[in-house]
């Protein structure tokens, strides 16, 4: 199976390309430089060896015939949305790098003479916002919620998946990947935290009661590659494990994991100075989200439960900071 992937660099597009090529499936990597006919390593291109297409979203160029044949298509890329402030110029900079390249890629793939089956598209569930519910309150959200949430991140989510509709109109499966917090050692909610853990500081960012939407990266790429071959899903998928936690139950058992204590919460002043207080309270929003879609068809989470997932994701950690 070939398979195009867009944000092969990015934290789930590499652990995606890495696992189609150890099952025998050939990544076709979608990416800026000039596109090469060299494998991963550089060498020939075999069946298990990744191929490169150009394209350039910020000008609005693709080689698109070299996408004939494809199976399915994983586009995942895009400007981090947690990793700088968010100024106006990084807004406009995330929303054009998603927007943008979402409607050219969908548009290329529906006038392909050979499309592919799926066109699966990345999303969040920021497009939930603030959905409210505590411990003590049975507020979630599932796939067949319609996104009601006002904000830059909720917006963007949905102007990001309605751009996929090129794709879905000429009749390509099209999947919308709503992803939760990723975990994993690389993943920017764990790895920044790493830090205040090491000398004993580590605590919980936000109130305690807030819901924690998480997924590890291991399910993310198998239930990836597990909507490729359902081709009975379509439409949005919430990309989370089935048991969400709160913020300080997450927190908690992270410092166990680590053996580490987590004793006092950090207060919003000191990312909020870093990052800035609008991204910070998207960050902070509580959304419980279920994973209808998945548990329906019966997907089989490798990592249901948020301590075995920390323990993993822990495995990758720097020596000193492993359990």
């Amino acid at each position: 199976m070939r398979v195009l992937v867009t944000g092969s660099s990015g934290l789930i597009g590499s652990a995606l390309c890495e696992k189609l090529r150890d099952t025998g499936h050939v990544p076709v990597r979608l990416v800026r430089r000039g596109a090469t006919d060299k494998g991963a390593t550089g060498s020939e291109t075999t069946s298990r060896e990744t191929t490169d297409i150009s394209w350039d979203p910020t000008t609005g160029t693709i080689e698109a015939e070299a996408l004939e044949g494809c199976d399915a298509v994983v586009h995942l890329a895009g400007a981090g949305i947690g990793d700088k402030r968010w100024s106006e110029a990084r807004k406009q900079e995330i929303t054009n790098s998603r927007i943008g390249s979402t409607h050219l890629l969908a548009t290329a793939l529906a006038k392909l003479a050979d499309p592919p089956k799926v066109f699966l598209s990345g999303s969040a569930i920021g497009i939930y916002g603030e959905t409210g519910g505590s411990i003590v309150t049975e507020e979630i959200v599932t796939e067949e919620d319609v996104p009601l949430a006002e904000g830059f991140l909720a917006n963007l989510c949905q102007q990001w998946e309605a751009a996929t509709a090129p794709a879905t109109e000429a009749g390509i499966r099209t999947v919308l990947l709503r992803t939760g917090i990723v975990v994993d050692s690389k993943a920017p909610f764990l790895k920044r935290q790493l830090p205040l853990f090491k000398l004993g500081l580590g605590g919980r960012l936000g109130s305690k009661s807030r819901w924690i939407s998480w997924i590890s990266l291991e399910d993310e790429v198998a239930a990836i590659l597990w909507l490729i071959e359902h081709t009975d899903i379509s439409g949005p998928v919430n990309l989370t494990a089935p048991n969400p936690v709160v913020n300080g139950e997450f927190t908690k058992t992270l410092g166990k994991v680590l053996r580490r204590p987590t004793l006092l919460p950090i207060p919003k002043l000191f990312p909020s100075l870093l990052l800035g207080r609008e991204l910070i309270n998207a960050l902070t929003e509580s959304t419980r989200a279920i994973p209808k879609a998945l548990t329906d068809h019966g997907y089989p989470f490798i990592h249901p439960h948020i301590e075995p997932a920390l323990r993993a994701a822990t495995q990758k950690f720097p020596p000193d900071l492993r359990p």
